[in-house]
């Protein structure tokens, strides 16, 4: 009898582990993604949103067992690899790192596509525009700037990274808001020689996200005045917000992934799985700390409302300019 109870035992055993590598073999057999994932990056190779792209595709391998292959496709100002990203197939295998300038570029009639043409997944940065100075400029707080640029019009010279871009709308949104008027100087390479510029003695400021001057600021070489955010910035605890200066200045530059607009629920719910865990990860988020960028973790309605808002505030922005 003992033997018999020992065998019926042993059987259903057996049974339960067959039945549970069955379920397991399904699963990953049927697990997304299948193949690799190409990442579109509407910018040039080296920058911030390239380089959170690429440690993005990194981390994400320790959730799926496929290479991220990114892509850049930086011409046009990224419209050509929004456009691209935007009409790929609808099966998960083509992403797009969008820009803020996806929020921008449709309302100065540079852009066919919006963020209705895309499904947004995580934007894991969202830096904000600054106001820098070098490090022996005579003001040191935003109200001194501001004060010396209402009594000197149109003098001071005001670097960013090229006309109609983020940082120069930062610097238009300034002067909308406290009525100074400013040089603009654009480097269409980008940041990095703005403020290249302004060590060398040639710009009074530069508008542009402080963690590109990271090193330039631990060095003594350049002050940051105030942030263009909600918040304090964790790299930057001692450098206050315009908001708590009383001006109402929110520019984020940030990075959001996403998938084709209308992609299925079932392929959205596996994306967002894997990019939420990877942009959780805490070695993730050293990796752009490194980088002098402070991660975020937008996801969900959260981003979606993020960027319909700024699809809103740049129309509204940019409704009488011509740029």
């Amino acid at each position: 009898m003992k033997k018999l109870a020992s065998t019926i035992v042993f059987i259903f055993m057996a049974t339960l582990l067959i039945g549970c590598s069955s379920d397991s073999s399904a699963t990953k057999e049927n697990k997304f993604p299948e193949k690799d994932i190409t990442l579109i990056v509407p910018k040039a190779p080296g920058g911030g949103t390239d380089l959170t792209a690429r440690g993005l595709a990194e981390y994400a391998k320790k959730q799926i067992d496929q290479n991220i292959v990114v892509v850049n496709k930086p011409s046009g100002n990224g419209v050509t690899g929004m456009v691209e990203g935007s009409k790929a197939k609808k099966d998960g295998y083509t992403l797009t790192m969008t820009t803020v300038e996806l929020a921008m570029l449709p309302h100065m009639n540079r852009s066919p596509v919006d963020y209705k043409d895309f499904s947004p997944i995580v934007a894991p940065i969202a830096d904000p525009a600054s106001i820098m100075v070098p490090a022996d400029a005579p003001y040191n707080t935003l109200e001194e700037f501001l004060e010396h640029a209402k009594k000197n019009p149109g003098k001071l010279k005001v670097g960013n990274s090229g006309v109609g871009t983020i940082f120069h709308l930062a610097s238009v949104a300034v002067e909308d808001k406290t009525g100074v008027k400013f040089t603009h100087v654009p480097y269409n390479e980008g940041s990095a020689p703005a403020v290249a510029a302004l060590v060398g003695g040639h710009l009074d400021a530069v508008s542009v996200a402080p963690g590109i001057a990271k090193a330039q600021i631990d060095a003594g070489k350049i002050k940051v005045l105030a942030i263009m955010s909600d918040e304090k910035l964790p790299l930057f605890p001692e450098v206050p917000t315009f908001k708590e200066l009383g001006y109402d200045i929110t520019i984020r530059a940030w990075a959001a992934l996403n998938a084709p607009a209308d992609t299925p629920d079932e392929i959205m719910d596996s994306l967002n799985e894997i990019f939420s865990k990877t942009s959780k990860d805490p070695e993730f988020k050293k990796f752009l700390e490194k980088q002098g960028i402070q991660p975020v973790e937008i996801e969900g309605e959260e981003l979606k409302n993020m960027i319909e808002e700024d699809h809103n505030y740049y129309g509204e922005l940019l409704k009488d300019m011509k740029l």
